[in-house]
């Protein structure tokens, strides 16, 4: 259900749900804050987690030569980053908040819709195994990118479609991705793609215990918003001249 989520475990996070209640009330912004108007944040970075999870790699950087990052917003990023994490080929994923104003912002901020950012999911890979295109691909079929401020009962910006990207190749590769999966979505009923495609900004690492959510809480909150609509052939860009 949609809603601020938190896991079940350890108890010492039960109570964020009143506290969340009681800060910001349950009324979910759909359109972003103005800048003057966003949460002040703080100067210093919130804890989180040092290594991954499941394969022990550092969440932060630097991170191994060669390898690059991408940066996906596809809705709840416990589930989006399990995806991510299976893939050969890349090398850690970490979840975060990015595209918004608050400098370091935690959960429940994130979730009051005061901060403009949104639920983003962090991969870093090795090229030579996995290309971005691959990552594409996976990043539309996982969600459907029509929906706007939402997926699903998930309500809110922090849930909007984003690709946060990391170079000028990755910006061309998905803006011609993106006009490849409307032409499919259009032929399956579907409206116009909502996501955002722009140079990626600081990415702020979420709390410990969001970061592998999945692999901490195997059968926690993971919906499925995808629309089973496939990206077919290769993505293709016309280089400006």
């Amino acid at each position: 259900m949609g809603g601020i989520r938190h896991p079940a475990q350890p108890d010492a996070l039960r109570p964020l749900r009143a506290y969340a209640r009681d800060m910001f009330g349950f009324g979910k912004p759909t359109t972003l804050p103005e800048p003057g108007k966003a949460l002040p944040g703080r100067e210093q970075p919130i804890p989180t987690a040092e290594t991954h999870d499941i394969n022990g790699a550092p969440l932060k950087p630097p991170y191994p030569e060669g390898s690059e990052i991408a940066e996906f917003a596809l809705g709840c990023f416990w589930g989006e980053e399990k995806l991510y994490w299976e893939q050969p080929g890349v090398i850690v994923t970490a979840v975060g908040y990015e595209g918004g104003l608050t400098p370091n912002p935690t959960y429940e901020e994130v979730c009051s819709g005061k901060t403009g950012h949104a639920e983003t999911v962090r991969v870093v890979f090795d090229p030579s195994r996995i290309t971005y295109e691959q990552l594409l691909k996976l990043f539309w079929e996982a969600h459907d990118p029509t929906q706007g401020m939402r997926q699903g009962n998930d309500v809110g910006t922090q849930y909007r479609s984003v690709i946060f990207t990391h170079s000028d190749a990755q910006q061309a590769m998905a803006e011609a991705s993106r006009e490849m999966y409307q032409a499919e979505l259009t032929k399956a009923g579907y409206g116009q793609i909502a996501t955002e495609i722009r140079p990626a900004e600081t990415f702020y690492f979420a709390e410990d215990y969001h970061q592998q959510y999945l692999s901490k809480v195997p059968n926690g909150y993971c919906p499925n918003h995808a629309t089973g609509v496939t990206l077919e052939g290769p993505i293709i860009h016309m280089e400006q001249v």
